[in-house]
């Protein structure tokens, strides 16, 4: 069974090397160049899972419920999360799949993310993060048990309001980017050549996303999608050789991997890219940043930001307004001087 987590991580990776997704830039974007175009596009990968987990759910495949929220944790951690992922050049995913298109940058990223979500889980700094997750809001762990209402108000009105945000994109006139004559025909244009459009590559992770939860559900690991416990539990076994910490969301991670470098290999966009000894540092400082951030938090991008939001945890969306503050901070600091700086005309400072 836990060949599934393959399977799943395979087409997520290649899904998302194919469809560009990563939630930094979205995150970005609105900081940067006030753009919403791909935070709308994740709002619809998490409406099209919420409909998926919420009937799994009342059809009894799976059982859907919350701890009580660990607000201290989620906040610093989703900050500190979000401002790691503007250094490392990527999000969770985002870090896998560009470390399998050989930027060497993401390998030193994702080796770092894995490394410290592992201290901070299971080595020197567990104790750190069990405190911080220690303190809670008793009861109060999804938004409809606060709110006492049903859980299909909140699915109605996050589909709802995913659609007209991302109608509201797709009826804007876009710029027209010059592309050079295509190389293939039929399939292998369309999965290997072709532009895949934001919304309709949302649409197909949130689909993953749902296949996810029943698949891990049967070996025994009660969650969908996830990468930063994977990860940790992939440097805790290299380090202890404790097989128990191979479970599904190993096989996922890896299956992503190799999803990601299918996909970069058949669009001919791996190359061996290495970056100067600033991004390095950059991009080491980034992951382990990201692994400390996700496992205060709970979770990353996908944990918290897709998968508790479909859920309505209060963790997945705090946590993703959390991220999102982390990575503003960040750009402020580290993308937008650089931007102005290279502004054409622009006097520089003390001419």
């Amino acid at each position: 069974m836990l060949i599934s987590g393959l399977i799943i991580g395979a087409a997520l990776g290649f899904v998302l090397q194919r469809g560009r997704f990563c939630v930094t830039g979205a995150f970005r974007d609105v900081w940067i160049a006030k753009n919403t175009w791909w935070l709308s596009a994740l709002f619809v990968a998490i409406a099209v899972q919420s409909v998926g987990v919420w009937l799994l759910d009342a059809f009894g495949v799976i059982t859907l419920s919350s701890p009580d929220f660990a607000w201290l944790a989620t906040v610093l951690g989703g900050f500190v999360f979000g401002f790691g992922i503007i250094l490392a050049g990527g999000c969770a995913t985002g870090t896998y799949y560009r470390a399998a298109e050989g930027l060497v940058g993401s390998w030193f990223a994702l080796l770092f993310y894995a490394l410290f979500a592992a201290i901070a889980k299971y080595g020197p700094l567990g104790g750190a993060t069990q405190a911080l997750r220690g303190v809670t809001t008793e009861g109060h762990g999804t938004i409809h048990e606060t709110l006492n209402v049903s859980p299909w108000v909140l699915v109605a009105l996050l589909v709802a309001g995913a659609a007209l945000w991302a109608r509201h994109h797709l009826t804007k006139p876009r710029m027209k980017i010059a592309t050079l004559p295509p190389e293939r025909t039929g399939l292998g244009h369309l999965l290997f050549e072709k532009a895949w459009n934001p919304f309709a590559t949302a649409v197909v992770i949130g689909l993953i996303a749902i296949a996810a939860w029943p698949a891990s559900w049967a070996t025994g690991r009660e969650f969908g999608l996830g990468i930063t416990g994977p990860s940790a539990n992939i440097a805790n076994y290299l380090t202890t050789a404790d097989v128990e910490m191979v479970d599904w969301g190993v096989f996922l991670v890896v299956g992503i991997l190799a999803g990601s470098l299918i996909a970069a290999l058949g669009s001919q966009e791996f190359r061996i890219r290495v970056p100067d000894a600033q991004t390095i540092v950059r991009s080491i400082a980034g992951g382990a940043l990201m692994g400390v951030g996700a496992a205060w938090a709970g979770g990353c991008t996908i944990g918290n930001g897709l998968v508790e939001t479909s859920m309505f945890s209060w963790q997945g969306w705090i946590g993703l307004a959390a991220m999102i503050l982390g990575t503003g901070a960040a750009a402020k600091l580290f993308i937008a001087p650089r931007r102005k700086a290279a502004t054409p005309g622009r006097v520089p400072a003390g001419l």
